[in-house]
């Protein structure tokens, strides 16, 4: 058994290249994906301000995770692909606490969750709600 215990900023840090933030903004450029995404509509949907929003697009797309072409934002192939797994496991995680809460449900759970949870406990969440 694996007794080395960390803090949890250890475990935050030590996970990835974009941050929880950036994942948030990948999600929601997914999402909108067939429509006109700008940073105007961008702030809008996370809640935002516009220059907040300027500043992370910025981020994306040096990261070449985003292209951004007369004001609207796509994904890239690099981009696309992390935004459908980041759709997907707010899908899964959404449908379990649904399932689990019921009227009690709240979607701020999943945003909290969805950042934290990795890819084999993921796995047999989805596992769990395709059986039932």
């Amino acid at each position: 058994m694996n007794n080395n215990f960390y803090t949890l900023t250890t475990y935050i840090h030590n996970k990835n290249l974009i941050t929880y933030p950036m994942e948030d903004y990948l999600e929601m450029i997914y999402r909108k994906r067939e429509q006109k995404v700008t940073i105007t509509s961008l702030s809008h949907d996370l809640n935002i301000k516009k220059s907040s929003c300027s500043k992370m697009i910025s981020k994306l797309k040096n990261l070449n995770l985003i292209n951004v072409y007369e004001g609207n934002i796509t994904l890239t192939k690099n981009g696309l692909k992390i935004g459908t797994y980041l759709y997907h496991r707010h899908q899964i995680l959404e449908s379990f606490l649904k399932d689990l809460n019921k009227d009690a449900f709240k979607l701020e759970q999943v945003e909290k969750l969805e950042h934290f949870i990795d890819d084999v406990t993921l796995k047999n969440i989805e596992k769990i709600t395709e059986d039932s």
